[in-house]
């Protein structure tokens, strides 16, 4: 019976989706993509794409998508590339420039999207289609407009758009032509970059020219913006403005015609429904005009009215439209809506029917096994009960075992950092010795390293007990990574003779993995490799790809005793000891590993055939990740050759010769005397070092204001994350790079070091070499940024600083910029409106931009009185006197010595 019903439930819900999707099947979807280039708060822009929007409406079949650029080229590019990586069958652009756009314009051609280009032209014919008015034409009709106004006689403003974008050049153009015809018609122009500019410009025009007939204007916003500049003077009744769009609004040229501020305006027709309809010709293979333009007419106080009942008749068929589509999309819905409900309702009734007989069979087949089941169950309850009690006692005494056996483990690492340390710096000092002496260092240094791998092992198995692993994935080259991890064993290998190799089928290829955690895997399987064979015999690692499948396989194959059969399928157990093992191990590396591998959803196998071969299979790409565990960086430093070496050359040369032209200064705090000390001698060589055991350690930050800063984290006052806070909220302090050091490893340590603003997180045991080089490069990274700012100072936006930094800039800016015509204007001055010492501000000012605040107030004149130069018509002495300079000469003098040429040749060039 429960067979019967297992099959007559699939079938109805299989003949149920069927029937519901019917109707989807044959519907063709025509896809169109639409980048609008500025936002919807340009009432032109929104009326395209109102009409657009419309016109989609009327065609179901039609799905439209628009996305706006906000007036960014950066933008739009992104915006129709998702269009071209969303496959639409047809791309409409509005181009916000004629030349950036232009390559993913082409991008689209190539792949077979039709593009039509709609009011803007741009500087290529790789496209299928233009749609818009003859801007020529338009420039024609105006200039025609006010020939016949003024009968060849007149004076005419043309206030022009600033960008070079089509529209405005081929305007411009149409104008000209009408107007040069007649030499009684005289005519000036200004550009209107934005309406604030605009203000101040048509001012200087009307106070220039009592006699002003006409003024021209790029569209109807900037007309009426200069209507209103005239009233203010009072002359808005003796000059004519002329705008273009002619848009039917409250705010529109077609009422400002009809209120009289505007003389006339130029419809400048939107066409987006005009596109929409290339856009269905397009889709469906019809043969369109590489051409189309737009149709357009003047509008004055004889036809506004006519053409603003026109477009109000047009708006209310465009909402009736509206209003019945929706109505009819409504009842669609309803309709489908009960449609389904009561095929729905039939699937149920069938459904109910069949598990009423099932509840008929089950209630005889339940009352059955009810009376066994209650014998049963008492004596399993009380089994149980005593297992329970069992099991708590147990694991009392166990979790108070491992508790402490970990605690011992975490003390372990504060003196394996002092003793590999000392033997790496001894392994140093006696590279030239004698080589009984180096064997040593070397024995101990190996053992040591062994010895903290162990610990770490221990700690990662209560870890995996525990499931508390949080994986930090990073894109990182498998094949870097695992020759990394190969050279590791070559000593060994070369010792004991064995044939140690690798190979590849892709030197580039990317995965995502822990690598700290893979670091462990690839160690433990390598091993167990060289543990189990025998001198002279061979080891080798191979990663293969297998894209069919989307896998990588790293296999490490040996020629060692191998496994028994019997006990392959035990061999991943934690502390399972092979019956052909007679070496001492924990039994918990392999264990470890496998969980590892899991945690990366991979999989870990293992074959025995002439020695033992392991296999680990990792998915590629990040499909399968939790982006949360993804970090942007990669995961672990590339060792060199000896082991000692962390970080390329190149890089360590050029940090050092920054660092060394002068001493810097690093804090070190640490409570611990005997590592302070350490810290402190290894360091001293090359660096300024001051001690701090952890008390007043912000005091000592701000006293000393140090080039860098290294912090432990458990201190007898407040804890490393209150000092890295501390010195990072604070305006003097906030610049300097902070070191976390630490014996804690996990994930919340590291997230809470990172809320606090550190710049490092180093584990303990950490190499003395690594500390060396981590050091070197933030300094590195510091001193860029200063050689960055000292030669743009007015440029504050990057990321290279913090928001603390930038404020700070930025108040310094906002300063020079309130008292930049004042040649008196002082150090001491700008540090009191700061409400900071003038020591405390050269110090943050050197810090941060490696000049003096002086050479930064000098720069700061320069640059403006070079954007003086280049933006406005004033003479030379008054822009130096406007930046601040005492005398012309003395402004010449430093500008030359600036930017190697006098401000006069500048300008001219």
């Amino acid at each position: 019976m429960l067979r019967k019903l297992s099959f007559i439930i699939p079938i109805c819900y299989l003949l149920l989706l069927c029937s519901c999707n019917q109707n989807t099947k044959n519907e063709k979807t025509i896809s169109i993509g639409f980048s609008q280039s500025i936002s919807e708060d340009d009432s032109w822009r929104k009326s395209m794409d109102n009409t657009m929007t419309v016109e989609a409406s009327l065609h179901p079949e039609i799905d439209l998508t628009i996305y706006n650029a906000n007036g960014s080229t950066k933008k739009q590019i992104q915006d129709i590339e998702k269009l071209i990586e969303n496959h639409v069958d047809v791309l409409i652009v509005a181009p916000y420039g004629s030349d950036s756009i232009v390559p993913v314009i082409e991008k689209a051609g190539k792949k077979g999207i039709p593009v039509i280009i709609v009011d803007r032209k741009v500087n290529t014919s790789n496209y299928t289609s233009f749609l818009g008015a003859d801007n020529v034409e338009v420039g024609h009709i105006a200039g025609k407009y006010i020939v016949s106004m003024s009968k060849a006689r007149a004076t005419i403003l043309e206030i022009k758009a600033t960008t070079a974008i089509s529209p405005s050049v081929e305007r411009s153009l149409g104008f000209k032509q009408i107007v040069y015809q007649y030499p009684n018609i005289k005519k000036i122009s200004i550009s209107a970059p934005d309406l604030a500019s605009l203000n101040t410009k048509l001012s200087k025009v009307l106070d220039s020219m009592p006699k002003l007939d006409y003024v021209f204007a790029f569209n109807d916003i900037i007309a009426l913006q200069a209507w209103d500049v005239a009233k203010q003077k009072g002359r808005e009744k003796s000059i004519k403005f002329i705008g273009i769009d002619g848009l039917n609004d409250p705010n529109g040229g077609i009422q400002a015609v009809k209120d009289g501020k505007l003389t006339a305006t130029i419809l400048y027709p939107t066409g987006g429904s005009e596109a929409i309809k290339l856009a269905i010709k397009l889709a469906n293979k019809e043969m369109v005009a590489k051409n189309n333009t737009l149709n357009t007419i003047l509008i004055d106080s004889l036809n506004a009215d006519i053409m603003s009942n026109q477009f109000d008749r047009i708006t209310i068929q465009q909402s009736n439209i509206e209003l019945q589509q929706k109505a009819i999309k409504e009842q669609e819905k309803k309709y489908l809506t009960l449609y389904n409900l009561i095929k729905l309702l039939t699937f149920l009734l069938v459904i109910i029917f069949c598990l009423g007989l099932f509840s008929i069979y089950s209630v005889v087949s339940i009352k059955k096994k009810k009376k066994l089941l209650e014998e049963t169950n008492s004596k399993i309850i009380q089994q149980r009960n005593e297992i329970e009690k069992f099991v708590e006692k147990l694991e009392e005494s166990n979790e108070s075992k491992i508790n402490f056996f970990t605690g011992i483990s975490h003390e372990f690492k504060t003196p394996l950092t002092l003793i590999l340390s000392s033997v790496e710096s001894l392994h140093d000092e006696f590279k030239n010795k004698s080589h009984s002496v180096k064997k040593d260092l070397d024995i101990m240094y190996n053992n040591s390293l062994r010895l903290l791998r162990l610990i770490n092992q221990l700690l990662d198995f209560r870890k995996v007990e525990d499931k508390k692993f949080t994986l930090k994935l990073s894109k990182n080259n498998l094949w870097k990574f695992s020759v990394n991890m190969f050279k590791e064993f070559k000593r060994e290998a070369k010792k004991r003779k064995i044939n140690y190799t690798i190979d590849t089928d892709n030197e580039d290829l990317e995965v995502y993995f822990d690598a700290n955690l893979m670091d462990k895997v690839y160690y433990n399987l390598l091993s167990n490799c060289f543990k189990f064979t025998p001198d002279g015999g061979r080891i080798e690692i191979k990663i293969t790809q297998e894209l069919e499948k989307g896998l990588v396989k790293i296999n490490f194959k040996d020629s060692g005793i191998g496994i028994p059969e019997n006990e392959i399928n035990q061999i991943f157990s934690p502390f399972f000891q092979g019956s052909n093992n007679y070496r001492n191990g924990s039994g918990i590396g392999l264990n470890l590993s496998k969980n590892f591998v899991d945690l990366h959803e991979g999989i870990l196998e293992v074959k025995s055939k002439n020695g033992a071969e392991f296999s680990i299979y990792l998915k590629l790409g990040e499909a399968h990740l939790d982006k949360n565990n993804i970090l942007n960086e990669s995961g672990y430093i590339s060792d060199s050759e000896n082991g000692y070496e962390y970080l390329e050359t190149e890089l360590i040369q050029s940090a050092e010769s920054l660092i060394t032209e002068n001493k810097q200064t690093i804090l070190i705090i640490e409570d611990n005397p005997d590592l302070l000390d350490f810290i402190f001698s290894k360091l001293k060589t090359d660096y300024t070092v001051i001690r701090c055991n952890g008390t007043k350690a912000i005091e000592a930050a701000l006293e000393v204001m140090p080039d860098i800063v290294v912090c432990d984290l458990n201190l007898p006052e407040k804890n490393g994350f209150e000092i890295c806070e501390a010195l990072k909220t604070n305006m003097i302090t906030s610049h300097i790079p902070v070191i976390i050091l630490t014996a804690m490893d996990d994930n919340k340590t590291y997230i809470k070091s990172l809320e606090a603003g550190a710049d490092l997180f180093l584990t303990k045991p950490f190499n003395l070499k690594v500390l060396k080089q981590a050091i070197k490069g933030l300094l590195f990274n510091r001193e860029k940024l200063r050689y960055y700012y000292t030669n743009n100072v007015d440029k504050i936006e990057t990321d290279g600083l913090s928001l603390i930094e930038k404020e700070f800039l930025s108040k310094i800016n906002s300063i020079l910029e309130k008292n930049l015509d004042d040649s008196t204007f002082s150090v001491e001055e700008l540090a009191s409106k700061l409400n900071i010492s003038r020591v405390q501000l050269y110090r943050k000012v050197k810090a941060v931009l490696g000049i003096g605040v002086g050479d930064y107030i000098n720069n700061f004149r320069l640059e403006k009185a070079k954007d003086l130069l280049t933006t406005t018509t004033m003479n030379i002495s008054e822009i130096a006197y406007s930046c601040g300079f005492t005398s012309p000469n003395y402004f010449s003098t430093s500008f030359k010595t600036k930017y190697g040429v006098p401000p006069k040749d500048f300008r001219n060039n």
